[in-house]
């Protein structure tokens, strides 16, 4: 607890996120007392919160898979379900032979590129710069590309659409190409928390029609970068998954679709040759 908070506030803060909605109150009031740096810093939180802001922007960071990632108001926020993209990914740049090449593209605040390096150093890895697997990352949201720079000092980040930032010298070597791109259907936008709605990109979201304009542009795009043997893992969901395989197919790459029933998450691989 923090040296300005006593337990009297900090049950007055519980009722007052409780009244504004928040499911899990208690949880919250604690993050917001150990996070801030003044009573009145507090205060303001606390009115943030009570306004809708998400709990993440308001804190100034996200936990994702055991990490704390900078995330700053108005950015897209890491969700849990893609930590199972980052399982795998990790398992597979532990059996490649040497430390892959890996993209972060869509990267948003950098978490998943931050999250794989973290699980190679535990594994008896290196990081980026250390001998270890080569990250670059790259996002159109010009305040997600700073997050990213924040939460990946070690790595090469760029900000433009998509493959466009990036330099021609990585075509043809990416080892791990990993994507959480926007595949919200554009007519299921208005059906999303207004956390999201309000808070976050619409470009972090909007998908187009049926939500995978922005998958199939990657996965046309994903053969031109990847190394002979290397992945391609991209998010979506259960009802995607086989129309986002059959794209990866298309694209002439072994495409396999993998579900996590435990985080309601499914993710599409595609293997170059």
């Amino acid at each position: 607890m923090s040296v300005f908070s006593s337990p009297v506030q900090t049950a007055e803060i519980v009722t007052t996120l409780r009244a504004a909605g928040c499911v899990f109150a208690e949880d919250e009031a604690e993050l917001l007392v150990s996070t801030a740096s003044t009573p009145e810093a507090l205060a303001a939180m606390v009115a943030r919160r009570v306004a809708g802001e998400p709990l993440e922007h308001v804190l100034g960071w996200a936990e994702f898979c055991g990490l704390r990632v900078v995330v700053e108001p108005g950015v897209f926020v890491p969700r849990p379900r893609t930590e199972f993209l980052v399982r795998r990914a990790v398992a597979l740049a532990r059996a490649a032979a040497v430390p892959p090449v890996i993209l972060d593209l869509c990267c948003g605040t950098g978490a998943m590129g931050a999250a794989v390096l973290a699980g190679l150093s535990g594994a008896g890895g290196d990081g980026a710069g250390e001998g270890g697997a080569e990250l670059h990352a790259a996002d159109l949201d010009p305040v997600a590309v700073r997050c990213a720079r924040r939460n990946l000092p070690g790595a090469h980040v760029y900000e433009g659409d998509l493959f466009e930032p990036l330099p021609s010298s990585l075509r043809g070597g990416v080892g791990l190409l990993i994507v959480s791109p926007p595949y919200v259907p554009s007519g299921s936008i208005g059906l999303l928390p207004s956390e999201a709605r309000l808070h976050e990109p619409l470009m972090a979201l909007d998908g187009g029609g049926d939500g995978l304009d922005i998958v199939r542009r990657v996965i046309a795009e994903a053969p031109r970068w990847l190394a002979p043997g290397g992945h391609l893992l991209i998010e979506t969901s259960e009802r995607q998954a086989e129309a986002t395989a059959a794209a990866v197919a298309g694209a002439g790459l072994r495409a396999r679709a993998e579900r996590s029933e435990e985080l309601d998450a499914t993710a599409v691989i595609g293997t170059r040759p």
